[in-house]
């Protein structure tokens, strides 16, 4: 007797997961939109070192540590991402999903309430930059292992579950440039602003912990667990009996198989792993290292100069990031998916 599929009811399963999307590259826009506020406090505040006979205004007169803020930055951030991504292969197994989940979100949490602390703290050129690329190595750490585990969970369900993570990930740089947007917007100084604005981050990652507490009691969800957990109870006995009837051979073959099993995986999806890594050698070498620091000449003395960078740089990269993540859903480059199936069907056929 078939057991029944229980449906998601609300689309509640969908949401908590866009919600958790949302949380997992929020921190790090919410970071990269507020360099306004970042490079503003690493600027030369020593204005006695000039010389009385130096009358260039003070305000042109960047420090080092503000004008290399974007490019350390984007490396204190990529690298970590990159290499805790790779981690998190080996960790799921050894550390709890919830784990892994819980923590990286509490620790995104504790990162930023102190970043809305810090902003009433006054700092030193130097400690306030290091400390600020500390808190990006950490946040972009846990967020990478965050990221792994969501769509590992998000694997055991439906293959149409893994679009609001995707969905969510890109409404993160929208929602943070709005924010920042409605910061200026709202005539407040400066570190006024970023404290609201932290703050306003605290409190997305605090549903994205309420809505990870709640996912669990989902019956939707509960039944791909249980039905993941099944699963592996009977791979594991299989295992058992195909030891205990002394089939080394097969064993053998089985460890062989094993091992090649992510090579003839990056075979399959070899140009697609390409296209990604050269898409993001690109966008993340330029955005925002190169475009943050884009001055237009039509803006110079206007209000509009506020605006420039946080709506032509952050807000319509991400909305054309949202828009591109969310596309996947409802449309497919079908040339080029029907060009892998006709190769997986030659390699199948093939002698």
């Amino acid at each position: 007797m078939a057991i029944r599929q229980p449906k998601d009811k609300y689309f509640a399963v969908w949401m908590i997961l866009f919600m958790l999307g949302l949380g997992t590259l929020l921190p790090w826009n919410f970071f990269m939109t507020a360099t306004k506020y970042f490079r503003g406090r690493l600027r030369d505040s020593v204005s006695t070192e000039i010389s009385t006979n130096q009358t260039e205004a003070t305000d042109e007169h960047h420090s080092i540590l503000d004008a290399k803020f974007n490019n350390v930055m984007t490396l204190c951030a990529m690298l970590p991402l990159l290499f805790c991504t790779c981690l998190n292969s080996f960790l799921h197994s050894l550390i709890p999903q919830s784990l892994r989940v819980m923590g990286s979100l509490f620790v995104i949490m504790f990162v930023f309430i102190a970043t809305a602390i810090l902003v009433k703290v006054p700092l030193e050129s130097l400690p306030f930059f290091s400390v600020t690329m500390v808190k990006i190595v950490i946040i972009n750490s846990f967020g990478a292992m965050l990221q792994g585990s969501l769509f590992g969970m998000a694997g055991l369900l439906p293959a149409s579950y893994t679009t609001p993570i995707m969905s969510g990930q890109g409404l993160a740089g929208t929602f943070a440039a709005f924010a920042m947007i409605c910061a200026i917007a709202s005539g407040s100084e400066l570190e006024d602003a970023a404290f609201g604005y932290f703050i306003t981050a605290c409190v997305v990652v605090l549903l994205s912990i309420i809505s990870y507490i709640l996912l669990p009691k989902l019956e939707f969800f509960k039944f791909y667990q249980e039905r993941n957990k099944k699963q592996r109870f009977d791979d594991e006995q299989n295992a058992v009996n195909l030891m205990n009837s002394e089939i080394k051979d097969a064993v053998v073959d089985q460890k062989e198989q094993q091992n090649i099993s992510m090579m003839t995986i990056f075979k399959k999806i070899w140009a697609l792993a390409l296209s990604v890594c050269v898409t993001f050698t690109i966008t993340i070498g330029t955005f925002p290292a190169i475009t943050a620091d884009t001055q237009s000449t039509l803006t110079t003395g206007g209000s509009w100069e506020l605006y420039f960078i946080p709506v032509c740089c952050f807000l319509l990269f991400n909305l054309c990031d949202w828009g591109g993540r969310s596309l996947t859903a409802v449309c497919m480059w079908v040339s080029f998916r029907s060009s892998i199936h006709l190769s997986e069907l030659n390699n199948r056929t093939a002698p």
